[in-house]
């Protein structure tokens, strides 16, 4: 089993609100991310550990942001 990794310049790089959602089970307000309409492909990952978490062809328009 893999591990999560995160280190303490990881976390110090973090914005307040990516800080609150990634570390302390919070939840970002609905259509008002950066990236809620991004069509771009690519490669999303984890902002703390840089771990991979899908590609852009997984999204799908749920209808709830």
């Amino acid at each position: 089993m893999k591990t999560y990794h995160r280190s303490p310049e990881a976390l110090s790089r973090l914005t307040p609100e990516q800080f609150r959602v990634t570390q302390t089970d919070g939840t970002e307000r609905a259509f008002a991310n950066e990236y809620w309409d991004n069509k771009e492909p690519g490669l999303y990952v984890d902002v703390v550990s840089g771990e991979p978490l899908f590609a852009s062809l997984d999204k799908f328009d749920s209808g709830t942001g």
